[in-house]
């Protein structure tokens, strides 16, 4: 091959391509990785060096994903930096309080810019009976996840819960660090500046470990998600009309065990690859399905972001502390908030909103009713519970798949016109592999943690060649069910 050729299509890999972004699922990521590994562990004992080499590979790992929009990034680091360094050393409440301000006004601005102005645009010019054609505004990918930490880094400081950051290093180290960068978990200052200032090292035990999540998480993004998606449930919510109501329900129970393999999957690769470098993140999902309540689900769906919303804006609305009536409108108010940060969709907003409702009337029966102590702790009480809180999570995932309530509609009037129950075992047959997949991420999720604890310790104590050949397999495996076409993150796009 001609050197300019070569040179050429290496050029077209290395830089930004808006059809092909960097992420964990595709190759080129696995091979710039290992490189980036060799040159991370050769530096071990250089501890700026090595911070610098992180800082570079995050930076380019986000320039892969939203080009020019990384100097965003940059300028959110350089902002903090200095706003925290001055917000310490204030004693003034009042300017204090002015330092926080500012910051949230920079970064809900630029959430309103990307994310929001056209909603609001169009939701005035319908006001107003006046015309308004949309902008093309790039999103910058993961904005929401790095304004978060920015927010909670300044709001910790006010609050006395930690030390501004003095090393400018350290802070654009925490901020810029690629693993959790596009799409969660919402990880704290006071969590990893400690690990950053202690120079944390990956260990065989920790290397072990992340190698595993990377393995779960790829098996659930690609081999059970993507494969749901793209031969079963897109079609269903792209034109529900053409199905049964039977196989509009499983669409929306499939985009349910979809969005929760995709987005868990994420997270495990996430918290994998910080630990391979020897980082530790809290968990972000625990066996949400398994929930009995819709307050046990917000306990473990999303727990990086549920507990965000509740430190930074449940409790600053005043929380429980102004009575039971306040208590109930502080928690509503919040998930519809939270529904809007998903992004520009009235759909978003109706998703948080029945959310809102769900936790407020949970929290109303549970208090002026109870399950009679006889019948806590049975079986078949519990599984039903936890049917019915599944439920009531598929219909709200519903509304967030749904480009629009007409689609939500017509679902619904499948499902309770058109339901035709006798193509159940038809629908098996025809659709065998999806059943499976399905199925797969259903019963895999539902088994006892103790499983997935001791699968993790079997893996961690194996032989490293035991470990190589069981990771080629798994590799093997998701290179061979994975599909044609690049399939990104559900959760990138917020």
């Amino acid at each position: 091959m001609d050197i300019e050729v070569l040179l050429n299509r290496l050029h077209d890999i290395l830089v930004y391509d808006a059809s092909a972004p960097m992420l964990f699922n595709t190759g080129l990521f696995l091979v710039l990785f290992v490189l980036f590994l060799l040159v991370y562990h050769s530096l071990k004992r250089f501890r700026n060096a090595k911070m610098l080499v992180v800082i570079a590979f995050s930076l380019y790992f986000y320039y892969k994903s939203s080009a020019e929009c990384v100097f965003i990034l940059v300028g959110v680091c350089l902002s903090d930096y200095l706003l925290g360094l001055w917000l310490g050393r204030l004693k003034r409440n009042w300017k204090r309080r002015l330092i926080v301000a500012l910051n949230v006004v920079l970064n809900v601005g630029m959430l309103v810019w990307f994310k929001y102005f056209n909603l609001l645009a169009e939701a005035f010019a319908s006001i107003t009976s006046t015309r308004f054609d949309p902008l093309e505004i790039i999103l910058p990918a993961g904005i929401s996840f790095f304004t978060f930490r920015s927010i909670s880094y300044m709001v910790d400081i006010y609050r006395r819960e930690i030390e501004p950051c003095r090393n400018l290093l350290d802070y654009t180290f925490f901020l810029t660090f690629f693993p959790p960068l596009l799409a969660g978990p919402v990880v704290r200052a006071k969590d990893m500046l400690p690990q950053i200032k202690a120079n944390a090292m990956p260990s065989r035990r920790k290397t072990s470990e992340g190698l595993f999540l990377i393995m779960t998480g790829l098996i659930k993004k690609v081999v059970i998600a993507d494969y749901i998606s793209g031969n079963f449930v897109d079609r269903i919510f792209d034109n529900p009309a053409l199905y049964s109501g039977f196989e509009n329900l499983m669409g929306c129970v499939g985009f349910t065990i979809q969005l929760y393999c995709d987005f868990s999957g994420y997270s495990d690769m996430a918290i994998g690859l910080a630990l391979m470098l020897g980082y530790r993140f809290k968990i972000n999902f625990d066996a949400p399905f398994k929930s009995q309540n819709p307050t046990e689900f917000w306990r473990r769906w999303h727990i990086s972001l549920s507990l965000w919303l509740r430190d930074y804006l449940y409790i600053p609305l005043g929380g429980n502390r102004k009575g039971k009536f306040r208590a109930y409108f502080n928690q509503f108010i919040t998930m519809v908030l939270g529904g809007l940060w998903h992004g520009a969709s009235w759909m978003y907003i109706i998703w948080g909103a029945y959310h809102g409702l769900l936790l407020v009337l949970h929290k109303t029966v549970r208090s002026i009713w109870r399950l009679p102590e006889n019948m806590r702790g049975r079986a078949d009480i519990k599984a039903f519970n936890i049917l019915l809180t599944f439920a009531l999570i598929v219909v709200g995932f519903t509304f967030f798949r749904a480009p629009s309530l007409e689609t939500v509609v017509m679902i619904g009037e499948q499902i309770a016109g058109n339901f035709h129950i006798d193509i159940a075992g038809q629908f098996v047959e025809s659709y065998m592999m999806i059943v499976a997949a399905m199925a797969l991420g259903y019963i895999a999720h539902m088994t006892p943690k103790t499983w997935t604890a001791g699968a993790s310790q079997e893996y961690m104590s194996m032989a490293a060649i035991w470990q190589a050949l069981l990771l080629a397999v798994v590799l093997f495996v998701v290179v061979q069910t994975r599909q044609s076409d690049l399939v990104p993150f559900i959760y990138l796009q917020y």
